[in-house]
Formats: C-alpha cells, sequence, structure tokens
C-alpha cells in the first residue's frame, strides 16, 4: 500500500469501509510526514495530536463494531485558521489573537465532523486572509513545497500545501479572489469554489455579500467531490443558502459522485486574460501549449470571454466594503499591531463613497447578466488558475507583472476575481508544470448554479491528464523536504518586509 497518507481520500475510505485499513493507522501516517516534512514549509500551524489519536480509537471500535459509517469517517482534516474548531487556536494569523482558543466549532466544521472526519490541526492563512501570499506575524510564513523559496499563494496557502505534502488527505479552505483556487494552483492539488448558497456559513458579519465562499481542498477532484458531499447542510444564520436551497438541501450523493461527462459534447472556451488580466507572456505561453492537446477533446472549441471590463473597479469596491466591516474598528484601536495588507484595504475603503459603492454593485449587475447570456451558448469556460508562477515568498505581493506595475496588492489574482464577481462555481485542477518546472493550474467556470457539471468536467479532464506526464498532477519531493532545514530559521520568516 506503502504510506497510508498518501492514498487519496476515496482509497483511504474505502480501505477503511473494508477494514483493510484503520482510522488509527492513517492518523499515525499523517504524523508521522507531519513531522517530518512541516519544519520545511510551516503548513500546520497548531496540531492536537492527542486529541485526534482518542477520536480514531473512538473510530476503530464502532468500525469493528460494523455500524454504517459516514463518508468522511476516519478522514484527518486541516482546517484553516479563519475557522473555529473546538479547543484548537484561531489566530486569524493576527498578533490580536495569538491566544485565542476556540470554545466551540464552527458550522462547517461541526459538519465535517459529523461526517466523520477527524480535525487534526489548523493551517496556515495571511493575516485575516488578506492577500495571496501566505505569511504573517504570528506563525510566519509557509513555502511551497515545489521550490521552498517560493510563495505557496493564499490565504488556503497552508491547507494547500499540507494536502500536497499527504500530511492530509482533506483541508478546508476558503475563497474571496481565489483563495482556494490560487494556492491549489501553485501546489498541484485541486481547489473548489462553489455558488454561493451551497456550502452555508455562519461566521460572516455581512452575510449578504456573497464574495466569500467555503470549500474543500484536495489532492484530486474525487477527494473534492466527496468532501464536498458532506458539507451541504443548508444553515438559517446564511440567508442566500435558505433562498439557493428553497428550504431543502441538493442530494449528496450526487456531489459524492458526479454523473460521467462526455467531454465530445461540449462547447468550450478558452481565455488566458478574461479581456483584462495582467497575465504573464510566460503563463500565456504555457496556457496556450496546455489546451492546443485538449481543443480537440471537445465539441467545439474557440478563444472568448464573457465582457469583464468592470471587474478591477467591482471587485475592488466591494472587498472594501468587506474589510471595513471587518476590520475597520480593530484597524483603528490597534493599529501597531495589524499588517500592511490589512493597512491598505481599510484606507482604501474609507475613501470609498456611497455613490461609489452604488455604482460598484450597478456594474457588478452588469457584468452578471452579461455572463448569463455568454453562457446560453458556452457550456464551460477554462483559463488559467493564475496569472503568474510562483514568485518568492519574501515579496509579499507582486508589484509588476512583465514590467508594467500593478494597480494593488490583489490584482495579480484577477483571473480568479473576474468570476467571484459574478458568483459562478469554479475549480482549479492540477495541469502539469510551468516553464520553471512548477505547478501549473486549470481554472475550469461554469454557469451560476453549475457546480454539478464543473465538477463533472473537472474529473473528465483529470482522468485524461493522468494518462500524460506532462499533463497528470505533480508531486513534491517528500524525501528531500524532510531533510531541508527550518523554514523558521530563514531570514524574514515573521516579518511582511
Amino acid at each position: 500500500m506503502g504510506d497510508p497518507c498518501d492514498l487519496s481520500a476515496v482509497e483511504a475510505r474505502a480501505a477503511i469501509g473494508r477494514r483493510a485499513l484503520s482510522p488509527m493507522e492513517l492518523l499515525e501516517s499523517c504524523i508521522r510526514r507531519i513531522e517530518a516534512v512541516n519544519p520545511a514549509v510551516n503548513a500546520l500551524v497548531a496540531t492536537d495530536f492527542a486529541a485526534a489519536r482518542a477520536t480514531a480509537r473512538q473510530q476503530e471500535i464502532a468500525m469493528m463494531a460494523g455500524i454504517d459509517l459516514p463518508p468522511l469517517f476516519g478522514l484527518p482534516l486541516g482546517v484553516k485558521d479563519l475557522i473555529d474548531a473546538n479547543g484548537l487556536p484561531t489566530t486569524y494569523g493576527s498578533p490580536l489573537f495569538s491566544s485565542n482558543i476556540a470554545t466551540k466549532d464552527e458550522a462547517i466544521v461541526a459538519m465535517l465532523r459529523r461526517a466523520g472526519a477527524n480535525v487534526l490541526g489548523k493551517t496556515n492563512t495571511p493575516e485575516w486572509g488578506a492577500g495571496g501570499n501566505t505569511r504573517n506575524a504570528v506563525h510566519g510564513v509557509t513555502a511551497n513545497p515545489f521550490d521552498t523559496t517560493r510563495s505557496s499563494a493564499g490565504s488556503s496557502g497552508g491547507s494547500a500545501v499540507a494536502v500536497a505534502c499527504g500530511m492530509l488527505p482533506l483541508a478546508t479552505g476558503s475563497d474571496t479572489g481565489g483563495s482556494l483556487r490560487n494556492p491549489a494552483a501553485f501546489n498541484g492539488i485541486v481547489g473548489f469554489r462553489p455558488s454561493p448558497g451551497l456550502i452555508a456559513s455562519d461566521s460572516r458579519n455581512m452575510a449578504w455579500l456573497q464574495l466569500s465562499q467555503l470549500g474543500p481542498m484536495a489532492r484530486t477532484v474525487g477527494d473534492a467531490c466527496l468532501m464536498l458531499s458532506a458539507m451541504l447542510d443548508r444553515d438559517g444564520n446564511d440567508p442566500i443558502s435558505v433562498v439557493f436551497h428553497g428550504g431543502g438541501s441538493p442530494n449528496a450523493a450526487d456531489y459524492a459522485n458526479p454523473t460521467e461527462m462526455d467531454l465530445s459534447t461540449l462547447k468550450v472556451a478558452f481565455t488566458a486574460d478574461f479581456g483584462f488580466a495582467p497575465t504573464e507572456r510566460a503563463i500565456r505561453n504555457v496556457f496556450s501549449d496546455k489546451i492546443a492537446g485538449l481543443r480537440s477533446l471537445f465539441a467545439c472549441s474557440g478563444d472568448d470571454h464573457p465582457d469583464c471590463r468592470d471587474a478591477d473597479r467591482v471587485f475592488q469596491v466591494l472587498r472594501g466594503v468587506l474589510f471595513l466591516g471587518r476590520h475597520r474598528e480593530l484597524a483603528a484601536q490597534h493599529p501597531e499591531k495589524i499588517g500592511p495588507n490589512i493597512h491598505q484595504q481599510i484606507e482604501e475603503g474609507l475613501g470609498y463613497t456611497a455613490l461609489d459603492v452604488a455604482d460598484a454593485l450597478t456594474r457588478q449587475t452588469t457584468m452578471h447578466r452579461a455572463w448569463q447570456r455568454f453562457f446560453c451558448d458556452i457550456d464551460i469556460l477554462i483559463s488559467p488558475s493564475i496569472t503568474l508562477s510562483p514568485r518568492p515568498w519574501r515579496e509579499l505581493y507582486p508589484k509588476e507583472i512583465d514590467g508594467a506595475p500593478t494597480k494593488t496588492y490583489f490584482q495579480w489574482l484577477a483571473l480568479a476575481y473576474a468570476v467571484t464577481n459574478v458568483g459562478h462555481p469554479a475549480i482549479s485542477i492540477p495541469c502539469g508544470r510551468d516553464h520553471q518546472g512548477l505547478p501549473f493550474g486549470l481554472q475550469i467556470v461554469g454557469p451560476r448554479g453549475g457546480d454539478l457539471k464543473v465538477l463533472a468536467v473537472a474529473r473528465a479532464l483529470e482522468a485524461h491528464f493522468a494518462k500524460i506526464p506532462a499533463l497528470a498532477r505533480p508531486v513534491p519531493d517528500i524525501a528531500a523536504l524532510s531533510v531541508a532545514p527550518p523554514l523558521a530559521a530563514q531570514p524574514g520568516f515573521l516579518d511582511f518586509d
């Protein structure tokens, strides 16, 4: 079998179901991998091995009793450090909460525990999830496992790296400007951002503003589907959840195993930039090379995209509103304990007027309707997941792309937030390596509410990629990471400069 921690979640769960693998064996394998590799990448920032072992022992008793086992039974889980898991720290990557211990589970964690997941630890994130580089002044930086001098992206960088390295089969993520999709692409795993309303959240303080979504992170599309199937309970604390589901819940079995997709029936559009994103020339070339061999898989394909001319402005203003609602008071009370991304976002948000917000909401609606017209003729839209290859983690954010200055600390995430603006489901799946030998991700976007279609297409493409070495999912060199020096010894590990 090899190391159990390297099994996919689907494989591990099947082995547990037939009693070929015990929850304790899987857990201990994950713990050994954490102890060997985490010092080199700093993906997990808090663990409770004793509690996880106690849970695994109880699960073994249940397994041997022959009772029906829930879908995630025995699978170790990582929880992003923006989400409460009872008894574990929730620091948000902020010095203001460096000693904060959660006293209950957030709804999504409680849901995953009921499905049998065994929470093993917390995964690193930028301060309050602000930015696409996972580093903060509490836990330091999380490095890319394919080159530990490079960024793991963010804000779910810790989750992505832990999953990529086999420390965990599954981890939670959240996504505003690509915080699931960007680290999935940088680290060679799968990250799925669902349509708003599919996964409920009870922690958003501005619940009607649906820029941020929770989602699964895993090594394969099948694993992401399995995890997603356990995340579908609606919650009256999330107003969009109630409206979207109309009082019911989606069928978990449909999401655990989406209907097989015949790619040859699909009309597909490809875009390297949505008409506005500052995509690196090198990434455009890699994307062009990758899709050259994919076009023949579909009924028809062409180069096209919806109207995104207002995407930068809409996201910039609405993101500013979101951060004002979350962080303005803390930033005013403790300016010395707030990092540069939060300060910049608060300052920018305070500069907007009610007219700016009204204009952004109007433009967002116009853009949304343009996307609906576009998807009347197209089944699926495919782009690179991210505009550039992983940069050094010491660079807080890319200040230029191909020599042109970026407008904001998040403009380099434009391929992701083009989709965020309009609320369509999107997934990043690994597609071999880029021109620097680092993981390359494809973003697959479907119609609003077409989550099952996106997942089915992603799974079919993943199966196709697995047959072609140049497109198959890359795997980190675990042996090299196991003997690498601790990341914490690197200069700048805890700094923002």
